[in-house]
């Protein structure tokens, strides 16, 4: 019988996942926490033996602008809105925290059980007007040659900035080396996440706290094109300070999980580890309070953790729940 299975994949981006909406200067407390927690991040992760897919954005890797220059492509994204460009935001060269975290990513890809994989080079939006296929495959090469040049790892797993992707760019990842993906839920708010609306994102908001959409859980991955897509089940929200929907969304986490270990399925959590600047204390707690809780479904119902490579390289076992000695990234 097939064993139930948690996936947890981080989104690691730091201001490149946001420099489109928010300005550098007025959130260095924001970035400086974040830098700080992640660390604490790893540590609850080794307490409690939780495996992740950390989807690092490539600019981090670069231990200053001059690297950053060196291993940035020659085609760039020509987007119709610049704004939308890493390469046009970057022209300043500002000199704040938020933007490169190379010593980070070593004490993060050290620890047993967590996979570097990357969020592109630059936070690629696909679709974007003006996003073209090649400038998106030379993004991932660029990914690809910072990561091997500084860490010995070529990322096969990737996870889409702003969740955007059609079936063409899935088939480029696959040409560029990418062997495993993170996909969508299958409900209808969060399709096309290129065009949001606020009906869309009033919906996702709301599926956190009531269900509005489909199980979360699935019993198998999707194997397309070359690819093996690992849909997401579910966002997990930061700690807001006085909202009486703090408790709720955790919960429903919680109900989730337990459906899943009892149908003996895959539920794929993932978050921005920036989303701990604000509270990172409370934010924590949180997590704590969570994975205490998958440590004892790990134990009470055999509750599994993997990251997105070992999710994939294991699928066959996991489909007879012989799990005994599955293959591990590291």
């Amino acid at each position: 019988m097939q064993s139930p299975i948690l996936v947890i994949s981080l989104d690691f981006e730091l201001h490149w996942g946001r420099f489109d909406k928010y300005s550098l200067s007025d959130y260095q407390y924001y970035y400086q926490n974040t830098l700080k927690v992640i660390p604490e991040i790893l540590s609850l992760f080794q307490k409690y033996e939780v495996h992740a897919t950390w989807a690092m954005v490539g600019m981090l890797m670069a231990k200053n602008w001059e690297e950053w220059e060196a291993y940035s492509p020659s085609i760039q994204p020509q987007f119709e809105n610049k704004v939308k460009s890493a390469y046009e935001w970057a022209k300043a060269k500002p000199n704040l925290d938020g933007l490169f975290a190379p010593e980070l990513i070593k004490q993060i890809i050290d620890l047993d059980g967590q996979e570097l994989g990357t969020h592109t080079f630059s936070h690629f939006y696909t679709g974007e007007k003006g996003a073209s296929l090649s400038a998106f495959s030379e993004d991932l090469k660029a990914c690809r040659k910072i990561s091997l040049d500084k860490y010995g790892i070529e990322p096969v797993s990737l996870v889409f900035p702003r969740n955007q992707y059609d079936d063409k760019v899935l088939l480029e990842a696959k040409n560029a080396g990418i062997r495993f993906v993170r996909t969508n839920p299958e409900d209808w708010f969060w399709k096309n996440t290129a065009k949001e609306t606020l009906v869309k994102k009033v919906f996702r908001t709301g599926d956190t706290l009531i269900k509005l959409g489909k199980k979360t859980s699935y019993s198998q991955v999707i194997y397309r094109n070359g690819l093996v897509e690992i849909p997401a089940s579910r966002l997990l929200r930061p700690y807001r300070k006085g909202s009486v929907f703090n408790a709720t969304r955790i919960n429903r986490i919680k109900s989730e999980l337990v459906e899943a270990c009892d149908r003996k399925e895959i539920y794929h959590l993932w978050w921005h580890p920036h989303n701990f600047g604000f509270l990172p204390s409370e934010n924590l707690r949180i997590l704590e309070e969570l994975l205490k809780f998958i440590y004892e479904l790990k134990n009470e119902k055999g509750l599994f953790s993997m990251n997105m490579q070992e999710l994939a390289l294991n699928s066959e076992l996991i489909q007879t729940g012989d799990l005994a000695n599955y293959k591990v990234t590291n």
